[in-house]
């Protein structure tokens, strides 16, 4: 059988074949056995964090392959040590991106992510990470965070562990990507109106004292709107961290 041939094949079956989903209480990683390159998807519910760094075509005309190899090196080790620490789940680097996963349908699921989001910023913006780099190029990002039901599928060929992926589809990961993309300092985090809705206090109020001493709840995050599926939504995006 030709090259053509096979591809055909393959794709006929794709198309033709019922496609069989399994609901679970997990984010899904490559090397799960009920991920096969069948028409087979895992279906989870959790909160998905979109983090993507900005100005990445001028840092790479501006600085050699290896400085900007070490500027990255940096920027993911920072963020995939605050998702990890938060119990997130850190899968699909791309490029200068990175999507992670807080299982749940919880409130706090939802407001441990916009946490790790916080500690993110402190530790790029203002806990050193930054300073670190400086000497070479400080860095921005975007945050975007949404919640919702996501479906996972293996793509890719079989045999070479080069060929494969995960492909995640769902309403949450597009609309964090959206979000993420309209953030930059010092708004680095936005996130959707379920997300705000659905906020413990502490990631949602700064507590501080008026001028009587009396506490009061400011709230950290301010509305707006954007354009998702051709309809006006609300967000809501703030410039508060979280120390590390």
């Amino acid at each position: 059988m030709g090259l053509k041939d096979d591809i055909i094949k393959k794709v006929e079956e794709i198309m033709d074949e019922e496609f069989e989903v399994e609901d679970v209480k997990y984010v899904p990683d490559i090397e799960n056995s009920k991920l096969t390159f069948g028409n087979k998807g895992l279906k989870f519910e959790a909160t998905v964090l979109h983090i993507d760094l900005r100005g990445s075509t001028k840092i790479l005309n501006k600085h050699n392959k290896t400085t900007v190899a070490k500027i990255h090196m940096a920027y993911f080790h920072t963020v995939v040590k605050i998702a990890t620490s938060l119990g997130g789940e850190v899968r699909s680097f791309n490029g200068d991106s990175m999507l992670v996963f807080f299982e749940g349908t919880t409130k706090v699921s939802l407001s441990t992510a916009v946490k790790a989001a916080m500690q993110m910023k402190y530790m790029i913006v203002s806990g050193g990470v930054n300073d670190q780099l400086s000497k070479y190029t400080e860095i921005d990002f975007g945050i975007g965070i949404d919640d919702g039901k996501i479906l996972c599928t293996k793509i890719g060929v079989g045999g070479d562990s080069n060929n494969k992926d995960i492909f995640w589809v769902g309403n949450a990961v597009n609309k964090a990507v959206v979000l993420s993309d309209g953030a930059g300092s010092p708004y680095q985090i936005s996130i959707s109106s379920y997300v705000y809705s659905n906020l413990i206090d502490g990631v949602k109020y700064h507590v501080k004292k008026n001028a009587w001493g009396q506490e009061e709840k400011v709230d950290m995050w301010s509305k707006a709107t954007f354009t998702y599926n051709d309809k006006i939504e609300n967000y809501y995006y703030t410039s508060y961290h979280w120390t590390v």
